[in-house]
């Protein structure tokens, strides 16, 4: 993670005003060609290292991450309790602007005493810190988790919500210091398999979409402030992980499209923005 200073960049806010006209003005420029890298190759964990609480760096206890007919699952067969044993998995670079996509779906029955908050419950964190500095005894990683929920057969329970282990955002030009706010997606009961995309701009903007549709937005993404102040450090990029919080779940597709190149350039990061928005990506069950 890189910290920003706590002034908000006077081009950044210009920018987030400006995107939604920019968006509108015309039709996105053909030439810029977008193109989603696989980050999961389907056949293994090259590229990506596990860190699970209370066992060091790439002891994947448990054989929690593996890789079963081409889908990177999240498993808990070889365990005899949970023991709060939360982990995550996670790519082997940081990104800072870019749109990422990922397929799920949530399988079988949750590990013995994983809590309840837990059940068919996972996450993609965005902005988050190296693995190597995360603690033996540390549960999550500092970053912005984009919240990935199964429903239960019978309540409510939205997908792509916001939680924020040693962070926080800005919402309606507010700071918002409650850890998880829900996103306003429909419930996806059962094992079908859902897209959960993220639109993520440096420390300016993120979005979050399902099944092509959007489902939230925020700005600002940031570290828990220090002392009295009410804003944190900006986070300007971070790690990209998946979790493994008691349980099963699957993961057939995780891909991005790198943006960092259309950065600096406000029109053409527009343009970009709205190719890659104007498909509403739904995936196959």
């Amino acid at each position: 993670m890189i910290k920003r200073g706590l002034t908000f960049s006077i081009l950044n806010v210009l920018f987030l005003i400006s995107l939604p006209i920019l968006l509108a003005l015309k039709s996105p420029d053909p030439k810029l060609k977008v193109k989603w890298e696989q980050l999961f190759n389907g056949k293994d964990l090259t590229d990506w290292t596990v860190k699970i609480r209370k066992h060091q760096l790439n002891e994947n206890f448990g054989n929690t991450f593996r890789v079963v007919d081409h889908k990177i699952q999240v498993n808990y067969d070889q365990y005899e309790k949970f023991d709060d044993q939360f982990g995550h998995l996670f790519y082997k670079k940081p990104f800072s602007y870019y749109l990422i996509g990922v397929e799920y779906r949530f399988t079988g029955n949750q590990v013995k005493g994983g809590p309840g908050w837990a059940f068919r419950n996972s996450g993609i964190m965005i902005h988050g810190q190296d693995p190597k500095t995360m603690k033996v005894d540390q549960d999550f990683p500092i970053s912005i988790e984009v919240q990935l929920l199964g429903g239960n057969g019978k309540d409510k329970r939205p997908t792509a919500n916001v939680c924020t282990p040693g962070t926080q955002y800005v919402l309606n030009n507010s700071v918002v210091k409650s850890h998880c706010l829900d996103s306003k997606s429909e419930t996806f009961h059962g094992d079908q398999w859902v897209r959960v995309e993220a639109l993520v701009l440096g420390d300016s903007l993120v979005v979050h979409y399902v099944n092509g549709e959007e489902v939230l937005r925020y700005q600002r993404p940031q570290l828990d402030p220090v002392g009295s102040t009410e804003e944190g450090a900006l986070l300007k990029s971070g790690t990209i992980s998946l979790q493994s919080e008691s349980h099963p779940v699957e993961f057939r597709k995780v891909e991005i499209v790198d943006l960092e190149k259309y950065a600096h350039d406000r029109q053409k990061l527009a343009d970009v923005v709205k190719q890659l928005t104007a498909e509403k990506r739904i995936p196959k069950q």
